[in-house]
């Protein structure tokens, strides 16, 4: 440690020596001595040695070292806040622009993570001063801080709720608030120059800077935001200044919603934010052209469904769910041709759709996801209706989702039947390609019953209203779907009684196994002696708890039962109905 008169020693060396002439050792022992005069708590004589006259030369020279430390120390705020906010400032009044913007740079590379969102708030307006003393390289050092802020910022957690948002924790809301004061002078800029002719390459460059900003803060914060219409929160004003500032940039917002996310892969994210924040949260919607026809801004905005449902993010998949929804709300219902399903983004986002039905853990998605699947199929024209509900028997291999198309086929055919609705794709012979597909055991006779229940009992429910309304088809398609239908119960009888027969045996095994374990207890307690629990002898159900084990079992006996008694009014309706001259004729 070197002592006061050495400190002198160099410190007066550096006042006469020229500034080209200073060398690396030197800026390192500069920042040496304000570190240690900062840790020490002399950040006043800090301070007035940056200020005294005689030492302007070197404070222009190395000054800009200093503004690390400085920085740190201030965001301590302790007692020394305010003299290196002032020594920050004269800083910046006396070095050069270019060399404190790398030291900024810089110090935003490093942040400490414990202390970003304050490091943030003290630097930012610095930061904004440095820039707007630049020239020739402004819109590139805005490009570059941008970046930098916002890496630092994405490793900030996004508030998830209202409360989380007021609370501010982290301090994200608080630096969004910033960043968007940071920009305004340079967005001004570009306003006022945008109306120039002579725009030069530097004005264009700026422009396209704060557009990168804006696609970012799309992209890595308002994307995992969670917005809502009801109140003004911190983080929906920042998404609307984010929609005003690429307005005032001349930026087409029809443009990028519906034009650019296949252009290029890196604003995918981004684009559907923007689709998201503009249809459902209405942001700037007053300002949207209103040319587009429904149909047309559904089937531009299901590119961006389909990339956020790809996500196994809750928050993509939450506004991916909403911006289908919205999308769907406008389009007439019964009007969607078969063509639109033949889009591409339209098929993949039907099974993306699919995968959160039946594979997402959360439940409240899954609802939101029925909801938007049920809507999509009342947009669909019957003809469309009769291929998606085929494609789904085919393709969905899941009993729920089966059991949901069969409950849709059923109000199909009812609509159909009413005067004016007749339809040749649910009445006749197209309904007969949709009995094939319903009526059938997936694996035969040796289909899991239970697996299958929801897919069976709405089977069954359908063939129970066809013969119950009596479809009026000709003769031949009467006779088809009747071949149908008995080839199908009577695999199902046999099916049944299988399943009847080893859910029996369970039962039976379960009530064994338990008597003995209970005259074993009483063996036990009359000899004093220890037995071993006896171990289940049926994997099925062999993680469970007895009575858990013997509510499934009676469980399962009941729902055979039942498609039991479902089978038979089926069969008592069709000899009701046999009996009624003329029944199969058509009408």
């Amino acid at each position: 440690m070197m002592n006061e008169d050495q400190v002198e020693d160099i410190i007066q060396r550096w006042r006469t020596t020229p500034e080209e002439d200073l060398k690396p050792e030197d800026f390192k022992q500069f920042q040496t001595f304000g570190s240690a005069c900062l840790t020490e708590g002399k950040s006043i004589q800090l301070l007035q040695f940056l200020q005294d006259e005689k030492n302007q030369g070197m404070v222009r020279s190395m000054g800009c070292v200093l503004m690390a430390p400085l920085v740190n120390e201030a965001v301590k705020k302790d007692k020394s806040l305010d003299h290196c906010q002032v020594a920050i400032t004269h800083l910046i009044k006396t070095c050069s622009p270019d060399e404190l913007l790398q030291s900024m740079l810089d110090l935003t590379e490093n942040m400490d993570a414990g202390a970003i969102s304050e490091s943030i708030l003290m630097l930012v307006p610095h930061l904004q001063t440095v820039l707007l003393c630049l020239e020739e390289t402004k819109a590139a050092g805005v490009g570059l801080a941008l970046s930098a802020l916002q890496k630092q910022l994405s490793r900030l957690p996004v508030p998830y709720s209202r409360q989380q948002e007021e609370a501010d924790e982290f301090g994200l809301c608080r630096c969004c608030h910033a960043l968007t004061a940071f920009t305004k002078p340079f967005i001004q800029e570009v306003v006022r120059k945008s109306g120039n002719h002579c725009r030069t390459a530097e004005d264009e460059e700026l422009r396209r800077e704060l557009l990168e900003f804006c696609m970012r803060s799309l992209r890595d914060l308002l994307l995992e935001a969670k917005l809502s219409r009801d109140s003004p929160s911190p983080l929906r004003i920042f998404a609307t200044e984010i929609m005003v500032t690429l307005m005032e940039l001349q930026e087409s917002i029809s443009e990028l919603v519906f034009f650019s996310s296949h252009k290029k892969s890196r604003s995918k994210e981004s684009t559907a934010c923007l689709a998201y924040l503009l249809f459902v949260q209405r942001i700037t919607i007053e300002n949207f052209p209103a040319v587009f026809s429904p149909v047309f801004v559904l089937e531009s905005n299901m590119e961006h469904v389909d990339h956020l449902l790809r996500s196994k993010k809750e928050s993509y998949l939450l506004k991916g769910l909403a911006l289908y929804g919205k999308s769907l709300e406008s389009v007439q219902n019964n009007s969607l041709p078969v063509s639109h399903l033949e889009l591409r983004s339209v098929c993949s986002a039907a099974q993306n759709l699919r995968q959160v039905l039946t594979d997402c853990p959360m439940k409240h998605l899954r609802e939101s996801a029925l909801q938007v699947f049920q809507l999509f199929i009342h947009k669909l024209d019957v003809e469309a209706k009769h291929k998606f509900f085929r494609c789904m028997l085919k393709t969905s291999n899941h009993a729920g989702i089966e059991g949901f198309i069969m409950k849709n086929i059923k109000n199909q055919v009812e609509f159909s039947m009413q005067p004016g609705n007749t339809s040749q794709w649910f009445i006749g012979e197209e309904l007969l390609s949709l009995l094939r597909l319903v009526l059938c055991l997936p694996q035969a006779a040796d289909t899991d019953l239970l697996g299958s229940m929801d897919r069976i009992m709405e089977s069954l429910n359908l063939l129970r209203y066809l013969l119950l309304r009596g479809v009026r088809s000709p003769t031949d398609v009467w006779e088809e779907m009747t071949r149908i239908k008995d080839e199908y119960l009577k695999m199902l009888r046999v099916s049944i009684g299988i399943s009847r027969a080893y859910y029996s045996a369970e039962l039976k095994a379960l009530w064994e196994d338990q008597k003995l374990k209970a005259r074993e207890a009483r063996d036990a307690a009359q000899s004093t002696r220890l037995v071993k629990s006896i171990k289940v002898k049926h994997e099925k159900v062999s993680s469970m708890s007895p009575e858990a084990k013997h509510q499934v079992l009676q469980s399962a006996l009941v729902t055979f039962d039942l498609m039991e008694s479902l089978i038979v009014r089926i069969e008592e309706i069709t000899n009701e109905k046999q009996n009624i001259p003329n029944y199969t004729k058509a009408a």
